[in-house]
């Protein structure tokens, strides 16, 4: 590979670097969403809980906790070292 093509991996790491910040920040906000619809999910009394209301939070909980998962498993590192070892 010739320095040129190296240059541009190097600054598509940077990039990658980047987007591995905002996938934390993105992930964190997530887990605290979820979270905050866990708990009014809880709340919501047992005698309500066949009502419209329950089944549309019980849906945003588990949605929220597969896009929390779902990003949680973007494995930037693995990236970084094929982009690494590309550049070798």
């Amino acid at each position: 590979m010739d320095n040129q093509r190296r240059k541009k991996i190097s600054k598509i790491e940077i990039k990658i670097e980047e987007l591995s910040e905002l996938l934390k920040e993105i992930e964190l906000e997530l887990e605290g969403i979820r979270d905050e619809e866990q708990e009014y999910l809880d709340s919501i009394p047992e005698i309500l809980q066949s009502s419209e209301k329950y089944e549309k939070a019980e849906n945003a909980t588990s949605v929220l906790d597969n896009a929390y998962e779902w990003i949680s498993q973007i494995d930037v590192e693995e990236l970084t070292r094929s982009l690494y070892e590309a550049k070798l």
